[in-house]
């Protein structure tokens, strides 16, 4: 299944979205349930949601 997730899972209780992947805690939640064409949707959006809510990148550690 395909996700935006980078493993790095902190909610901004500010702005209502996780700072790791800019999902809110909806979305987050519904992602085994809903289609495929769902989960498109989401992830085409996610680059304009991130810039408007001016969620800085943050450094994903190492996996080792």
């Amino acid at each position: 299944m395909k996700s935006p997730c980078v493993k790095v899972c902190v909610m901004d209780p500010k702005r209502g979205v996780c700072l790791g992947c800019c999902r809110s805690l909806d979305e987050i939640a519904a992602w085994g349930g809903i289609t495929d064409e769902e989960r498109e949707r989401i992830i085409a959006a996610l680059p304009e949601r991130k810039r408007r809510l001016d969620v800085s990148e943050i450094a994903v550690p190492p996996f080792s």
